[in-house]
């Protein structure tokens, strides 16, 4: 009995946890015939934030954050489950431990997914989730393969600070490129179907990880102008990806951001202060950045270095990584 009595204490206290950590997320049970009992309530509970908001991560800005729980013993043999409804059984769920039934609904909710897994290398983690059934596994493994060949090394030399434990989401509703929130990486099935080789994406957007600026830590071309620079310097594939910096026109300017931006940089670090760019980044990280770090770092302002570089845009060697050259 004591033991027993220790057990709910413990599992009440972490209930509450769960539910301060997890409190954008809610759920309400349906039982109009009472069949649930207290303990079985608050296991699926307990289950639910254990298991519900790991699940919403992957849905992003669809997410839907107030689940109804149901008992509908017509429809499921034990639990299934789906952004925003999840239904039991109560003679399945009847008497089952915490441990049973968190299970049955971590396994509910991945059947959403077409593809799940898990790997840990040297101490780096990714977890890839795939909503499209016809992502073409070679461009799955690559993807994952370039986490591991190329995140380590950005956390090395930018932030050693920065998570080893990242989750990639193939989203057959998201009609961009890609982009980075938090640990979490949302890549275009369109796109990576349209642009199989373009691993490099991850570079990109593992570097975005890494940068962690926060808000209001600078603008965001600098940002993407970094990010850029980065997969041109450490890309494990720009060749193979068709992907290279625009050549210089009169109609460009640094604000342009992205590639644009990234070949100005590369410009600077050759011709002006080795190493610009890793202190530029630094400073952002640090919210020291202001409009007088270039004058700090380099004796003259972004306008000033704009001009000298549009005088000679060409006095730069640029050399693209090609993996088969490797």
């Amino acid at each position: 009995m004591i033991k027993k009595i220790l057990i709910l204490v413990l599992l009440s206290g972490s209930l509450a946890s769960f539910a301060q950590k997890n409190k954008e997320f809610k759920i309400s049970i349906v039982d109009p015939s009472n069949l649930l009992d207290a303990e079985t309530n608050s296991n699926l509970t307990f289950a639910f934030n254990m298991q519900y908001p790991g699940f919403a991560s992957a849905d992003g800005y669809r997410t839907k954050r107030e689940v109804t729980l149901e008992v509908a013993n017509s429809e499921t043999a034990s639990i299934k489950a789906k952004a925003g409804e999840i239904k039991v059984n109560s003679h399945w769920v009847k008497g089952k431990s915490l441990k049973k039934i968190n299970n049955e609904l971590k396994d509910a909710l991945r059947k959403n997914w077409s593809f799940y897994s898990t790997e840990k290398h040297k101490g780096y983690k990714l977890t890839f989730i795939s909503k499209d059934p016809n992502l073409d596994p070679t461009v799955r493994q690559n993807l994952i393969d370039t986490y591991f060949e190329i995140y380590p090394t950005l956390v090395k030399t930018f932030n050693n600070k920065s998570t080893k434990d990242v989750l990639f989401v193939v989203d057959t509703a998201y009609k961009a490129v890609a982009e980075a929130s938090g640990n979490r990486i949302l890549f275009s099935a369109g796109y990576m179907k349209a642009h199989p080789t373009d691993i490099d994406v991850v570079t990109h957007e593992t570097m975005h990880i890494v940068q962690g600026y926060g808000y209001s830590a600078g603008p965001v071309w600098l940002t993407e102008g970094i990010a850029d620079y980065v997969r041109y310097k450490y890309g494990v594939d720009n060749v193979g990806s068709k992907w290279s910096l625009p050549a210089f026109n009169t109609k460009q300017s640094y604000t342009n951001s992205y590639r644009i931006t990234a070949r100005f940089f590369a410009w600077l670090e050759k011709n002006i202060k080795p190493g610009l760019i890793t202190s530029l980044d630094q400073q952002l990280r640090a919210h020291q950045y202001t409009a007088d770090s270039w004058v700090n770092l380099t004796g003259k302002n972004i306008d000033q270095l704009w001009v000298d570089y549009s005088s000679n845009p060409d006095q730069v060697d640029l050399k693209y990584s090609d993996k088969h050259s490797k």
